[in-house]
């Protein structure tokens, strides 16, 4: 009876029900003030305001991309337009970028998607990270899609689709375009990479144990889908966000001590 109803919804999990209403009721925010808003000043606070709401929209992204959110493409396609217009991120780019090129060679800081080394062997500060991943994501995801040519036609088609709906709100209403939709695309894309840095950063091994640093703080957690159990998440990347405490309780003691630390996000949120 179970899967029947699920197979009825169109969710794969029921986990996933409360995070995809929340998007969607922040988008449909996002239009009312974009219909109904022409203040620059409103429409500035409303954008610094949630700067740190859309960041949190930026994992649940990541993990759709993982595990699509429902059974139906149609579903999908139209959940990752809404992803976009809060995350910067486009169909299928975080697929190419992140889960094929980044996970598949995390250990390789020469292939790696999301690498934080230089070319000379060196580690990258913050800021050049954020910048080096955040403004060539598309281009990287570009590359990796040659390779794929399935996901990288679904990628170039709902990108241009993307794009030209964003290119017509913003021409519509220039300012209420530009304040709801492209300013958040862009800083969404940079918070994204700028709070990876700390994913891996650093740790130069080839041990998938110890790779990755974890953060267990339960506010984070909650708000990110489990992200903090990020070891468990690259053991086995296909596992749904809400499989992932489970996981790590079924690895931990393979995780040195010092792999466990407050992430910046934590401590922007003031947690813990």
């Amino acid at each position: 009876m179970l899967k029947k109803q699920n197979s009825l919804n169109g969710f794969r999990y029921k986990e996933d029900r409360w995070p995809v209403f929340i998007v969607l009721a922040l988008t449909v925010i996002d239009f009312i003030l974009y219909f109904t808003i022409n203040d620059i000043a409103v429409l500035g606070g409303y954008y610094l305001l949630m700067l740190l709401p859309k960041g949190v929209i930026c994992a649940w992204n990541h993990h759709h991309q993982h595990l699509f959110t429902f059974r139906q493409a149609f579903l999908n396609r139209g959940l990752e337009f809404v992803y976009a217009l809060h995350t910067g991120v486009t169909t299928h780019l975080w697929r190419l970028h992140h889960v094929l090129g980044h996970h598949l060679n995390f250990l390789d800081q020469e292939l790696d998607e999301s690498r934080w080394k230089r070319k000379d062997g060196t580690r990258m500060g913050m800021g050049e990270y954020t910048l080096n991943v955040a403004l060539t994501a598309y281009t990287r995801g570009y590359r990796v899609g040659k390779k794929h040519p399935k996901q990288l036609s679904t990628f170039l088609i709902y990108t241009a689709i993307t794009f030209i709906i964003v290119a017509i709100l913003v021409w519509y209403k220039p300012v209420a375009g530009l304040m709801l939709f492209v300013l958040p695309m862009i800083t969404s894309l940079l918070f994204t990479a700028y709070v990876t840095y700390e994913h891996h950063s650093g740790l130069d091994t080839k041990n998938e144990f110890e790779a990755s640093y974890n953060n267990l703080d339960p506010l984070f957690n909650r708000l990110t889908g489990n992200l903090g159990y990020h070891t468990a998440h690259h053991h086995k990347q296909g596992a749904h966000w809400s499989k992932l405490p489970a996981l790590h309780a079924e690895i931990e003691d393979r995780i040195p001590a010092h792999l466990y630390q407050k992430s910046i996000f934590t401590r922007m949120i003031g947690s813990g």
